[in-house]
């Protein structure tokens, strides 16, 4: 049975909700064995770029990827949770004068407004270190093999050749435009690799075959190229207010996109039929994947 749209985002609420929760507990002034001390204005900027009642998409793709599988839901939700630490450290780095420059993240001030820039980058630092911490952990039951195959995956997908490597290249753009085919790879890599990461890690969380694992990364591949055309084209038709950030950025800097690119007829066009693609590529689970499938159109029709 399809769930329907406000069906669905109630489930996508209620799932962000739990992921706060557990974010919150994991960012507790409580020490874990070997740290000597969690110095109180370093944890007040990691909570303040992190418990910040975003949608939390990335560790619902996780728990659903493996909960279509089988997969452990308290041993997802801590992946999830430490894809997020990820996810909110990059956030906090782009937002830097050093980088995008934002003053306003999700309506509220960016970590280095409400501190200062080196209160950001050592919450950044500090949420990317600690993401591998709650894989490794004991508390995180899995067997090694698979707590591995996820830190290499995470690893690859943050890193030179994933998400900062785009931000890198999403930097440079702005003083040498790229093709479109330099465009896709920017992308792939700034907002693709993390979504492919959280479709995968579901996979291996339930121990799943190559098959499934790939058909899952595929998936996620597909849906990280949609959820970027979807941001390039709110940049340029929200309103800021509905955003909760500026608006217009990309095309003030000169910013590559595919939208300035192309155009948004195009963009509009594209993004449809990678939706398509994603859902198909599902087909082969039945209805188990509605979910999943509706999370896919789900990021193509976002307001937000």
């Amino acid at each position: 049975m399809t769930i329907s749209t406000v069906s669905f985002e109630q489930h996508l609420g209620e799932s962000a909700k739990r992921t706060e929760a557990l974010l919150a507990s994991l960012l507790s002034g409580n020490c874990l064995p070997d740290e000597i001390a969690r110095p109180a204005p370093l944890l007040a900027a990691m909570r303040h770029g992190t418990l910040d009642g975003g949608k939390r998409l990335r560790p619902f793709l996780v728990q659903e990827s493996s909960a279509l599988l089988g997969g452990d839901p308290q041993v997802a939700a801590r992946v999830g949770c430490a894809l997020e630490c990820v996810h909110c450290y990059s956030l906090i780095h782009d937002d830097l004068p050093s980088m995008d420059n934002d003053d306003t993240r999700r309506g509220r001030p960016t970590v280095h407004r409400a501190f200062n820039e080196a209160s950001a980058i050592l919450a950044g630092d500090s949420l990317l270190t600690y993401a591998f911490d709650i894989i490794a952990a004991p508390e995180t039951r899995l067997a090694d093999r698979q707590k591995i195959q996820l830190v290499l995956s995470l690893s690859r997908a943050s890193g030179m050749g994933g998400m900062a490597g785009g931000q890198s290249l999403d930097l440079a753009a702005e003083n040498s435009a790229p093709d479109e085919a330099g465009i896709q790879t920017l992308q792939a890599m700034k907002t693709g690799a993390l979504l492919r990461f959280a479709c995968e890690a579901g996979a291996i969380i339930a121990g799943a075959d190559m098959e499934d694992r790939q058909r899952l990364r595929t998936f996620g591949q597909k849906i990280g190229l949609a959820y970027q055309l979807a941001d390039d084209l709110l940049d340029v038709k929200a309103d800021a207010a509905t955003l909760g950030k500026a608006t217009g950025k990309d095309a003030a800097r000169g910013k590559a996109t595919l939208v300035a690119l192309k155009g948004t007829d195009w963009a509009e066009e594209r993004l449809s039929a990678l939706t398509e693609e994603a859902i198909g590529l599902l087909a082969h689970f039945g209805s188990r994947a509605n979910t999943l499938q509706q999370t896919a159109r789900f990021i193509a029709e976002r307001k937000s």
